[in-house]
């Protein structure tokens, strides 16, 4: 498979283009810092040099052509309320607009849980960033694209285990990002997980099988 990645620097993108490539994979990463292109190559994926930002469709979609999938795990990562509308909102935006002009049908999106950080005090700039990742789900399940939304809980960075919680609707927790990683690359491999918003924290159950229970509904 052909995997097209925007966001393969960050934790959890540089986590799934290791076990991509490993797994023999062709793996392409975006980025937009040239810092970001040793950690991508780093993973065994291919660097190319892209701007959610400053991009249009079709510079996005030019690049895209040929692979067989995208996943999009970028953030602003509390850079402000301006960038999570620009990367998180509207960036998700173009990457699906760019992923159906170039012809590739599969789409993941890292999403969050909708209780994620509601045991903490109010805050306008997460009430924003939640505001636009709702909204971008939106966006995403109205296209015509193969999707898939996975929306995690908080993110931890121990050591995975392999063992998760996977369902349409589940209690809240947190999730190691090596468990999402893994998961994704499982998923992404199952075209019958297509059209569907999973919830996912860490759990009891193989990933593998997990997926597979996923892929009977």
């Amino acid at each position: 498979m052909k995997v097209f990645q925007i966001g393969a620097a960050g934790g959890v993108g540089s986590r799934l283009a290791t076990i991509l490539s490993e797994r023999g994979d062709q793996v392409t990463g975006m980025h937009r810092r040239p810092e970001q292109a040793e950690t991508i190559s780093a993973t065994g994926a291919v660097p190319v040099a892209g701007d959610l930002i400053a991009d249009d469709v079709e510079a996005l979609a030019e690049r895209m052509r040929g692979h067989d999938a995208v996943v999009f795990s970028a953030g602003a990562h509390g850079t402000g309320r301006d960038k999570t509308t620009a990367i998180d909102g509207e960036g998700l935006v173009k990457a699906a607009d760019a992923a159906a002009r170039a012809g590739v049908r599969r789409f993941v999106l890292v999403s969050v849980f909708p209780d994620a950080g509601r045991d903490a005090e109010p805050n306008e700039g997460f009430e924003h960033y939640m505001r636009v990742k709702k909204a971008a789900d939106v966006h995403l399940a109205q296209t015509d694209l193969e999707w898939l939304i996975v929306r995690p809980g908080t993110l931890r960075d121990e050591p995975g285990d392999g063992s998760v919680t996977a369902g349409l609707a589940i209690e809240y927790g947190d999730i190691r990002r090596d468990n999402l990683a893994a998961f994704i690359a499982e998923a992404l491999a199952v075209p019958a997980l297509s059209r569907m918003i999973v919830e996912l924290t860490d759990g009891r159950t193989p990933i593998s099988e997990a997926v597979a229970r996923l892929a009977e509904r």
